[in-house]
Formats: C-alpha cells, structure tokens, sequence
C-alpha cells in the first residue's frame, strides 16, 4: 500500500493529500465510506445537508470502522453548514425559524450526533451569504464552535469571487483554513483565486475534478504522460493537482478506482510533464 501524503493546514490540522466525497451515495455510503477507509483513504468529506448527503450513514460507517481498528482520531473528518437555500424544503436539519447564528449551531449539533463524534477536524461552510453581514454573522457562529473545541479549523466552499474570500480573509477571527471548489474551465479553474490562496497559507480542495474535465483526460497531453508512468490518466490529473498543492476529493464508488486514486502518492511528475499540463488547462 502506497503510503498517504499528508499536509498541515495554517490551523495547524493534519490533512490527507486526498479526500473521499460522499455526496449522492445515499443508501450505500456507510459501505462506501468503510470499503474507502480500508483501501487507504482517511479523510471524508460530508455535509449536513439531506438533499445530498447521508450524514448518518458516515458515522455507522465510522462506528463500523472502530470494530476493524481504525479509531476516530485516525481520521480527518470535514463536514459543512448548508445554508436554507442549498436545503430540500422537507428535509432542513434545524429549525427555519431560528436566526441564522443559532441554524450553524443547530446544524453542527445534528452533525455531531449524525457523526458519532464530538468534534470534526474541518466546519466549512457550503456556499458564501448575501448580504455580507449575514455572511459575517454565520462565520462568527461557525468561530464559535471552532473556540469551543467542536471543529478544529474553519473554510468555505463553492467560493468563486476572489473579492468575498479576501473579504472574509480580512475581517475574520479565526481565518479560513480551506477553500473547497468546483474545479472546472467556467472559472478558468479558479487560477486567479488559487493564486491568492497559495500566498496566504489557504489549501484548495478541489470538487467535481474528474465529472467536468473530460476534455483535460482524453487530452492527447495527459494520454501521453499516462503512458510514459504507465498510469491511468485519472491518475495523472490528480498527481498534476497534488503537485500543485490542491488536494482533490473523489467521489468514486468503485474500489479499483480508490486503489488507483491513493496510488497517486507513489510517483513524481517531471517538471516538464507538470508545464505541459498548466499550459493545456491555460488553454481550455
């Protein structure tokens, strides 16, 4: 087994060099997310938000995973406050009514008990809020729990306006640690942004990376590489990431594909390989 990469975070939290996603796998993600852990995987990306996640699932797969040796400390665990709008109007996990500061608190406490845990390594929240106050509002509800000890470090995600980031950068208490995006041609692959955060300790977790770069995979650039390190070219993408520090999340439901993903970490890429894949992604 290829051993794991590992980062720390400005926070000083200790984060795998890749994580497991578990959106859309609803009934499946306790097998799932126990069939990633045992081929190698020990980060796991959730959110208490039911139209997407099973929360649930992820902490029996946790309890499953203490019985097989791997305790909860083994492992990053991240998981996300969902804001109304990103919610199913017949499934929201805290109560509507309640001013948004009390919602984070509501949802985290659904989250702990959904996990089976006291505290996750990572509390991100899922989509930036308008007006600005009512975004500065949630995060200091979030710095909140991080104070108390409930998440070890703080981020946002699907953050595209490298404006809003900067802003929350600027007048947050406790900064955001991570940035977790959809990594796709649309935003121009989020250069300008990812640019800002590598200057400012900020690690980029990537989304959606293998769903909407067909065109990067079946790139005749990524085939040749592939065939040179005798790598899938799934592989090679994901290695290009890491070597540009961004830590991708994968999603996958077969276990040859985990193997594959982790194997990642056992190989380099030449400096020209990696300068051939910025100029392909520069160019799409």
């Amino acid at each position: 087994m290829v051993k794991l990469k590992w980062l720390i975070t400005s926070a000083g939290v200790k984060m795998p060099g890749i994580i497991y996603g578990t959106a859309w796998k609803k009934d499946r993600t306790a097998d799932l997310v126990v069939k990633a852990v045992q081929a190698g995987f020990r980060g796991i990306d959730t959110a208490c938000q039911p139209r997407h996640y099973n929360e649930p699932l992820v902490g029996t797969a946790i309890d499953r995973l203490k019985a097989l040796g791997i305790e909860r400390e083994d492992l990053f665990l991240q998981t996300k406050f969902t804001p109304l709008s990103g919610q199913d109007p017949n499934q929201v996990p805290y109560d509507i009514n309640s001013p948004v500061e009390l919602q984070v608190a509501q949802s985290f406490e659904t989250s702990k008990k959904s996990l089976q845990t006291e505290y996750v390594d990572s509390l991100i929240l899922h989509s930036p809020m308008t007006p600005r106050a009512v975004l500065m509002t949630v995060w200091n509800a979030m710095e909140k729990i991080q104070k108390a000890g409930g998440a070890r470090q703080l981020g946002i995600s699907n953050c595209y306006d490298a404006q809003v980031l900067q802003s929350l950068y600027s007048d947050a208490d406790v900064k955001p640690a991570v940035v977790q995006n959809r990594f796709y041609r649309e935003t121009n692959y989020d250069a300008d942004l990812r640019h800002w955060c590598s200057h400012h300790g900020v690690i980029y977790q990537s989304f959606w990376t293998l769903t909407a770069n067909p065109h990067i995979l079946a790139s005749n650039t990524v085939r040749t590489i592939a065939q040179k390190y005798k790598k899938t070219e799934a592989q090679i993408f994901f290695r290009y990431l890491s070597h540009s520090g961004i830590v991708p999340l994968t999603g996958t439901s077969s276990e040859k594909h985990m193997n594959e993903d982790l194997g990642i970490f056992g190989f380099e890429l030449s400096s020209a390989d990696l300068k051939h894949v910025d100029l392909l992604l520069n160019r799409v």
